[in-house]
């Protein structure tokens, strides 16, 4: 847990739904106190991906924020990033032997299964705990208790992903959560930041 960024705070990004473009938004994000954020553009050539990651790099930098990328290992190298986030069944090992053993990795997780498969990652995401707005009828949603028990069974900190904003992120962290990750509610803007900052806090 020592390895996560303070706060475990996850901003993932989605540029459909950011309020300014993205290296704009991310500053202002780590400006107000953000210092985790993963770059999520899948429908992106890897090429753009990386020169859009390379260009929150550039903006973390000063702030220092720590910046991830949604792929495999050989995007966040080309990216410069500070790690990757993996999808459920990705090879931490392997993504670490690309990155060195400083990097952050990370995987999904959507229940016990994927959980067991998370070895070697300092992180997983378990979702989605709550209904999404982002991610509409993805389920089944878990909800605390599901969430408190995929905490109780993992090998690795866990972060609380779907659905999660500054009303339900006391009861993540009170199941065990070692963070929570958000899309929409900063993709729209930094002003629910402070809010969310606190509420992982507690």
């Amino acid at each position: 847990m020592s390895r996560l960024p303070t706060p475990a705070l996850l901003a993932i990004t989605d540029r459909r739904q950011a309020a300014q473009p993205l290296p704009d938004l991310a500053e202002a994000l780590f400006a107000a106190g953000l210092r985790w954020l993963s770059l999520r553009e899948k429908d992106l050539l890897a090429t753009e991906q990386a020169a859009l990651a390379r260009a929150l790099v550039a903006r973390a930098r000063r702030w220092g924020a720590v910046v991830t990328v949604h792929g495999d290992g050989e995007l966040a190298r080309a990216a410069g990033a500070g790690g990757v986030h993996l999808p459920d069944g990705g090879d931490p090992a392997a993504a670490r032997r690309i990155l060195g053993p400083d990097a952050l990795v990370g995987v999904s997780a959507h229940g016990m299964d994927g959980l067991r498969r998370a070895a070697g990652a300092d992180y997983a995401t378990v979702s989605p705990v709550f209904a999404s707005a982002s991610k509409p009828g993805y389920g089944p949603i878990l909800g605390v208790d599901g969430l408190r028990h995929c905490v109780a069974a993992a090998d690795v900190p866990v972060l609380a992903l779907g659905g999660v904003d500054a009303a339900g992120a006391p009861a993540c962290m009170a199941a065990g959560a070692a963070g929570v990750a958000v899309m929409g509610p900063l993709m729209r803007g930094p002003g629910g930041l402070p809010e969310l900052l606190r509420a992982v806090a507690r």
